[in-house]
């Protein structure tokens, strides 16, 4: 039975919702992380997102191929110029091409959703009659919105090396700073920057969460976070803004082509992870405050 089909039943029979009462341990922690898990990604939008992720890389890999193949031959930006020599590369320019508009929509479509939609339906004032889960609650779809970061970058990932693998020649790979590394060690970097890539991600997730817990309107949550995220990144291109860039959460999200160097430069990307950090704390804690002392009738 679906999270929408019990919780109509419990307001039929006025029993409180199961999820509710479970106790505060782990095992009910986990049990209310998978429900969310599944509650996320069984959505035809959810699936439809990953889709359009996983397309991305496909439609970049052929038009490097046909550019590489015509009257002009391979040029264009570093990143572009390296996945015509090996198809691992092409792992890098997806994600560098994904981070500043794709990655940051599709998660802020399902963090914006997050509670937002379940008061909409009417699911969340059944899973809010019980206080002391609220935190708990709040937790899981946190974390599960962390999830859905790492499958969004997965799919981006997993998709550029599978087609580069079939468009372009793999081995050994020539990074940013001239250095030339074994296509092992470069498939471990790849690994590493998908990483960083869907953790530079969790602060957005946060501040969608806290913007899903001002509103009872999925669609208004959704947009509000995605504008946010077109906001902030047109105010991180003025350089007129150099004293507030460097606080804002997407302002080193592109750091993680310092790992493509040798030796890797872990500044920058320190910083990213710090700022996502602070941006956790901050937005978290207002996401918490704003949900448990949400009135379960609206």
């Amino acid at each position: 039975m679906s999270r929408a089909e019990t919780a109509a039943t419990a307001g039929r029979t006025g029993a409180a919702l199961p999820l509710g009462r479970r106790p505060q341990t782990a095992a009910g922690f986990l049990a209310l992380f998978r429900n969310e898990l599944h509650l996320t990604f069984r959505r035809m939008r959810t699936k439809v997102l990953l889709g359009i992720l996983a397309v991305l890389p496909v439609m970049i890999g052929v038009v490097v191929k046909l550019n590489t193949d015509g009257p002009r031959g391979g040029g264009g930006p570093s990143f572009i110029a390296q996945t015509t020599q090996n198809g691992l590369f092409l792992v890098f320019t997806a994600l560098a091409v994904a981070l500043p508009v794709f990655l940051p929509m599709t998660v802020g479509v399902v963090a914006g959703d997050s509670v937002a939609g379940e008061a909409a339906t009417g699911t969340l004032r059944y899973l809010l009659v019980a206080p002391a889960g609220r935190t708990r609650l709040l937790a899981a779809k946190f974390t599960a919105g962390l999830v859905f970061c790492l499958a969004a970058t997965a799919a981006v990932a997993v998709a550029a090396l599978a087609t580069g693998a079939a468009l372009f020649p793999l081995g050994e790979v020539t990074l940013i700073s001239g250095d030339t590394i074994g296509f092992a060690d470069a498939l471990l970097r790849a690994v590493l920057v998908a990483g960083v890539v869907a953790a530079s991600l969790a602060g957005l997730v946060a501040i969608g969460l806290f913007v899903s817990t001002l509103t009872g309107s999925g669609i208004a949550a959704m947009a509000a976070t995605v504008g946010l995220v077109i906001t902030v990144q047109i105010l991180d291109a003025f350089p007129q803004l150099d004293a507030i860039r460097p606080f804002l959460f997407t302002h080193y999200w592109l750091s993680f082509s310092d790992l493509l160097r040798e030796p890797m430069y872990w500044d920058g990307v320190l910083k990213d992870l710090g700022l996502q950090a602070a941006y956790v704390a901050v937005f978290g804690a207002a996401a918490w405050s704003r949900f448990t002392s949400r009135d379960i009738s609206a």
